[in-house]
Formats: structure tokens, sequence, C-alpha cells
């Protein structure tokens, strides 16, 4: 099934871990106890006091005092000085694990100095924009291509939310069709038509906040692994005009954290051929991360459209693109080369000098040293030790991996939805803080993860790394309630 090395050595039992799940949002929070909270809140208070001071100024300037989402943690944002490889430092000279790793793209480890040395030589020889084309462009497209089973073409863009927005109007534009249905509780950006079912399947417009009606009329949900739901709602819109495109993410919305069985995406993939619609994977995290082929060559299931994003320039600025087949990427020809109606899409920075040098040289070094399957074998480690620490406290907490994507739930916020609303409205509040206390509790010692639930690993990370992470996270969660 797979012509090159993946990062997953063993595909997690779904089932078994979905059983672990049900059972822990059916149990009472096992919250830290409070004098290790104390604690946790105390080294905040002595150690990162220059970053307090910055973010209160921030405050002032910035709203939240933070320009993205990812940076907002409790009890206060720590404002970060340095990276290099598995570690990161903050402003008042700590220094971190990163298992953040700028939200997943930097496999190669932060500020990877075989890339950085590429990107000098370009904006000392060129800058990092001109707006006209160059060479590095081509070189790019060429390898995405190479690597990418469903990808014979590639336009760069800024985001991958942009590229989301991209990938569904040409979706529409070559069907000539409206609807596009999602997984609940997958986040595809923040365009107003993909603010719909965010984080928690059933929510619907509920963080709508600013967004008309009419922007997500044709956006639609179904419950996370239900293809019988899907098979209802391609039936139903069928009847109406027709659907667009399904998007998924192929290891399951956010990141996995609802992690799909081996053969879904080989289903939705034969449903959409059925019902007339085009796949879409979104592999902003996974596209490179799982192997050079992404989540489509390792499940072997080719999309019509694939969106990418941060990993596409190795964490570097402006990272983002749609590829997908040629007659449908064809929709996004700008100029003279146009045919028939074109989908049209912009971005004067987008594909520039440094993010396609950036881009073409992590790859390559990905390619070159494994990288992906040495995050993902870190990744087998954390874990394996993560689940070896629940067992030792008989903690009700999953730990899981789909290579060097980790998953360790405690709270299980991310898990209710609205089947049950009463009591996920009742419960949410509680798991979404106790879930901000373990990742400053992580934080404290010394350890970045994002939102205290899903680390990224990356080549950086050692054996000697992994295992010092491990002794630290021991810590905390031997300092949980009963325990």
């Amino acid at each position: 099934m797979k012509e090159q090395p993946y990062a997953i050595s063993e595909y997690p039992d779904v089932d078994e871990i979905y059983r672990r799940l049900k059972s822990l949002t059916k149990q009472p929070l096992r919250p830290l106890r409070r004098d290790k909270m104390e604690q946790v809140l105390g080294y905040f208070d002595t150690q990162c006091t220059k970053s307090k001071v910055l973010t209160d100024r921030a405050k002032q300037y910035i709203p939240g005092g933070v320009q993205h989402n990812l940076a907002f943690n409790y009890p206060f944002p720590i404002a970060i000085e340095k990276a290099a490889g598995a570690h990161i430092w903050d402003v008042d000279g700590n220094r971190y694990i990163d298992f953040l790793q700028a939200g997943g793209p930097t496999v190669l480890g932060s500020n990877y100095t075989p890339v950085r040395d590429k990107v000098m030589e370009i904006i000392d020889s060129c800058g990092p924009v001109t707006g006209l084309f160059h060479e590095y462009e081509l070189k790019l497209a060429e390898l995405i291509t190479r690597y990418m089973p469903g990808v014979e073409m590639f336009r760069m863009l800024g985001s991958g939310t942009e590229s989301v927005m991209a990938a569904i109007r040409a979706a529409r534009a070559y069907t000539k069709k409206k609807k596009v249905i999602k997984v609940g509780g997958a986040y595809h950006g923040w365009s107003d038509q993909m603010v719909y079912g965010l984080h928690i399947p059933g929510t619907g417009r509920l963080e709508a906040t600013g967004i008309p009606r009419g922007a997500n009329q044709h956006t639609q949900e179904f419950f996370p692994n239900d293809l019988a739901a899907l098979r209802r709602k391609l039936a139903g819109n069928r009847l109406r005009g027709g659907t667009a495109a399904v998007i998924l993410e192929p290891v399951g919305p956010e990141s996995g954290t609802r992690p799909v069985p081996f053969d879904f995406n080989r289903k939705v993939r034969e449903l959409c051929d059925e019902f007339g619609a085009l796949l879409i994977f979104d592999e902003v995290v996974t596209g490179f991360r799982l192997g050079m082929g992404g989540a489509q060559g390792y499940f072997d299931v080719k999309p019509d459209l694939t969106i990418f994003g941060k990993c596409v320039t190795g964490g570097y600025p402006m990272a983002g693109g749609v590829g997908g087949r040629r007659e449908v990427i064809m929709t996004f020809a700008a100029g003279i080369g146009g045919t028939g109606e074109r989908a049209y899409i912009g971005g004067t920075l987008s594909a520039n000098p440094l993010s396609c040098v950036a881009g073409y040289y992590a790859l390559k070094e990905m390619e070159r040293t494994n990288a992906p399957l040495i995050a993902g074998k870190a990744g087998d480690r954390l874990t394996k030790g993560l689940q070896a620490i629940i067992e030792k406290y008989d903690l009700p907490f999953v730990a899981y991996n789909q290579g060097s994507i980790v998953h360790l739930e405690t709270s299980g916020v991310m898990l209710l939805d609205l089947k049950n609303p009463l009591k996920t409205l009742r419960e949410i509040k509680a798991r979404k803080h106790m879930i901000e206390e373990m990742g400053a509790a992580y934080m404290s010692q010394g350890l970045i993860t994002l939102a205290g639930s899903r680390m990224y690993t990356s080549m950086a990370d050692t054996d000697k790394i992994i295992d010092a992470a491990l002794e630290r996270f021991e810590v905390i969660l031997s300092g949980v309630e009963g325990v």
C-alpha cells in the first residue's frame, strides 16, 4: 500500500480509543490538587515576570494581549525570545521542550540551520518579495506534485484559511454546485463559510458572531465518523442542486482529536464519487508530517483537492496552497492562461521568494533526513511513556498518537458534542478550565503543548529529550486529585 515510508508505525485501535474517551467524559473531573495548582501559579508569578509585564502592556494595544490563538495561555501568555531544535526560551530565560512546534509545521525542529541559511541567501540576493515570478515557485510546485499522490498542479497562497477558501471556490466553479459538507468539530480556518460546527460537533453557527447567515447557508456538518449521516446529507443535497465538496481532515477533526477508522477516507471517497462531489483533504497538519506523501499517501486515497498550510514552508511565513487534479486547479489560472470560468483568487505576497525557498529546502531536508519517520518514532516513545504513567497512577486519561501527532486527553472537553446539549452546556466550562490548568502545569515543568492536550514531535526530539519530558509529565500527572 505504501510506496514510501510513513510516520505511523501502527494505526491506533480507534474503537478502543473511543471506548476510553467515552469513559473519561462520563467520569467526574480529575484536575490537579489545589496545593499543586498553587505551586504552578507560583511558577508564573516568580519565574515569568517579564512575560507578564510585556503581555499586560500588550493588552492596551492588542485585543487579548496576543495576536494568535495558540498564544492564549493560562494564567497569562509567555513571551518567547528564542527557538532552536526541540527547545524554546522565554524572555525570562526559562527553557522549555517545545511540543507545540508552531502548531505543527516544523517537523525538522525549530529554526533548522540548513533551511535558515538558504533563506538568508535569498534575502541577501533578492529580498523577501518582488511581486514577480521566481524560479523557486516552480521548484517548490514540482516537489509537491512529486511527493503528493493526489496533486497534479499546485497554487500557492498565504495561509491555510486562504487555501480552504480557494479550494471551496474552485470546487463550486468546477462542479457548478453550492453545498459544502464538513465534519462537525473540525477546524478549517476562519473564513465566513467555515466558521460553522467549530470544535464541538452540532454547534452550527454558534461561533458565527459577525457573520451573516447567508455567508454559510450552504455549509453543512455531519457528526464525526457517521457515514450514514453523510450519505443522508449528500442524498438530500442531490434534490437541491447537489454537493460541491466534502472537506475533512484525513486523521480526524482537530488533528485526530476524534480519530477516524482506517477505512473512513476510502468510504468517503466512494460516497463523493457516487454523488458527484469533490473530496477535499485538509492536510495543513498531516501534509509532510505523516510522510512526504501526506495522509493521502498513507491511506492510499486520492482527494480531488488538497489544502496545504504551515508545513509547506517548514514554518516560514506566507504558508499555504491548494493542490489537486489538473482540470480543477486550472480554474485558478491567471491572466491570459485562464480558460472558461475562472475562480478568482489573489495574494500579493503569495509564493514570494522567501517562502518558496524555505519550502523547497525544508521539504528536501525532510526527505533527506527521514524527518517524518524520526518525528513519528519520537511520538511513539512519548505516547508509550504517557500510557505507562496513566496506568501507574490508575488515571482515566487517554494517550494515543498518529505518528508525530500525540494526544493526551485529561478533561475530554474536545470530545463533547450537542447530541446531549444539557450535559455539554453544563460541563463545558469546567472541562475547559481544567485543560487550561493542565496546560499551565505542563508549562511550569518546562513543557509547551497545544492547549494542554496535543503535542507535535519533531526530528529534534531525541530519546533523551523524550525521556526528560516524560519525567516532567509524571510530576504533573502524579499530582491530580485521587492519586
